[in-house]
């Protein structure tokens, strides 16, 4: 009884120290929205883009979609579509060719440009 009750206590401290390590799929934020472009520009294009039609986007009227992933707390995100760390040279690069980062994606490259694309990753950037 007693060597049972000890097996059980080492897996929940062997647990607790794996479970210790993991960051929950949270992140800090490294670095400042504003570096990487403009939020309110950013803001902008993710209505005129439609993205709200896909996603929820906190901060944008009617941004309702559910065919691809709310965008609450998109700051602290470690990973972007499950292939990326989450960084702004990675945000942006999905942003501007989704299918190039993950082939069978439903997000559709939606023609934007570089400057266009940190806009937008400035403003996912606010998302905390």
């Amino acid at each position: 009884m007693k060597a049972g009750w000890l097996l059980a206590a080492g897996l929940v401290l062997a647990a607790s120290g794996a479970i210790g390590g993991c960051s929950g799929g949270q992140r800090d934020s490294t670095y400042n929205p504003a570096m990487l472009g403009n939020p309110h520009r950013g803001r902008q294009l993710i209505v005129s883009y439609g993205c709200g039609s896909c996603h929820i986007v906190p901060g944008i009227y009617r941004a309702r979609g559910l065919v691809g992933p709310p965008l609450y707390f998109f700051s602290r995100r470690t990973m972007i579509a499950g292939e990326l760390p989450n960084n702004p040279d990675n945000l942006v690069k999905w942003l501007v060719n989704p299918k190039a980062v993950e082939p069978g994606t439903a997000m559709p490259a939606v023609g934007l440009n570089q400057k266009q694309a940190q806009d937008i990753a400035a403003y996912l950037e606010t998302l905390q």
